[in-house]
């Protein structure tokens, strides 16, 4: 397999949030690095944890998925994801693949952290 043309970076806001800020490209390639910055971005206080998606240049239907996996994950944690940062097209998408029904998307980091602690 190709290597990922993709990068993520943790950040931790305060005891309870997470972001994580993804550039490139979500496809197959990006598995690693997406469970790597979640397994990162989890504390035994994570709450929430934000996709920042500002720097994404391209996701696919193999993207998505993965995305899916981590909601699976989360949920399982019984943490919540949300995320900012998407283009039209790719919150188009997440409106017909029904991902809004479960993350919930925002316009701005602030607005995403605000609702991560429940603002």
């Amino acid at each position: 397999m190709a290597p990922a043309n993709v990068s993520m970076n943790v950040r931790k806001v305060g005891d309870t949030v997470s972001i994580v800020d993804i550039e490139g490209e979500m496809t197959a390639t990006a598995e690693s690095a997406l469970m790597d910055a979640y397994t990162a971005a989890m504390s035994p206080q994570t709450r929430a944890v934000i996709l920042n998606f500002t720097g994404l240049e391209y996701m696919n239907s193999s993207g998505i998925g993965l995305l899916v996996t981590l909601l699976i994950r989360v949920n399982r944690q019984k943490q919540r994801l949300l995320a900012y940062g998407l283009s039209e097209h790719y919150q188009h998408i997440f409106e017909l693949t029904r991902l809004t029904d479960a993350i919930k998307l925002f316009d701005s980091e602030s607005e995403a952290v605000a609702a991560a602690r429940g603002a």
